[in-house]
């Protein structure tokens, strides 16, 4: 068999793994052994999934659910060979919209990044820097240091609160803003918070040689708030943060 010849059974065996309805085997193979890598793939990639989404499975009916991985086990093309990352593939594939259907929830993409975000912070290989920063150090008049392990989110529907007797069939006035993160024990978290803490959060993460006073009079600028009412106020929440892991503690401003 030449080369070509090879990839083009390749092909097809694959076409075939990924929807048997519509695809059909390769000739002379048996159909018992087909059988069993059929099952072994979908199964596997269903697994993944299924682990990886279990409010959003817990939604669907089992038919919907089924259609819905059959989709993106056949038409995806992921670009990935981890098994750990089959959740964000499968998240890239919604945001596509071609596995959608009538009668979805309007929140299944937003719920199904939701989900994969806690997977994201469980997973991670980044750790808590040991050294290079003050614990304990002054949050407005040094460097606030943010933990590598957090994320912060927005979304139109509020979908930490999404259950089987919570599902919502609009977006929210106002986005809900999340803050995901994973602290010193390796417990994933997450709370909500409100869009000027959102945009501190940001700040800090965008300005690396600026004071959390600095960062606040960015702040209170942008809101054109009181800058005095403003720090006492971000004095709480840095403190907050602080104790969640969700900052690590400062550094010194050098002259």
């Amino acid at each position: 068999m030449s080369d070509a010849d090879f990839q083009r059974l390749q092909r097809a065996f694959a076409g075939h793994l990924r929807n048997p309805h519509t695809r059909p085997a390769p000739e002379g193979i048996e159909e018992r052994r087909l059988a069993i890598y059929r099952n072994l793939f979908f199964n596997n990639v269903n697994g993944f999934i299924e682990q990886g989404f279990p409010v959003l499975f817990s939604l669907l009916s089992a038919d919907r659910w089924q259609r819905l991985v059959r989709g993106f086990f056949e038409h995806h093309a992921c670009q990935t060979p981890y098994f750990l990352e089959i959740p964000q593939e499968f998240v890239s594939y919604l945001a596509t919209g071609e596995g959608g259907e009538e009668g979805d929830p309007p929140f299944l993409l937003e719920l199904a990044h939701y989900e994969w975000m806690e997977l994201v912070l469980d997973a991670s290989t980044e750790s808590f820097p040991e050294a290079g920063f003050h614990p304990e150090g002054d949050l407005l008049r040094a460097i606030p240091q943010l933990s590598p392990l957090h994320a912060v989110l927005s979304y139109h529907f509020p979908v930490h609160e999404i259950c089987a007797d919570f599902q919502p069939d609009a977006p929210l006035p106002q986005p809900v803003w999340l803050l995901v993160y994973r602290n010193r024990q390796d417990q994933v978290r997450f709370m909500e918070i409100n869009a000027p803490t959102a945009r501190l959060l940001q700040l800090i993460d965008e300005n690396p040689a600026l004071t959390g006073a600095e960062v606040v009079s960015v702040l209170a600028g942008e809101m054109q708030f009181d800058e005095d009412k403003l720090t006492e106020f971000s004095r709480g929440i840095l403190q907050q943060m602080l104790e969640r892991d969700i900052l690590i503690g400062t550094t010194l401003k050098r002259c």
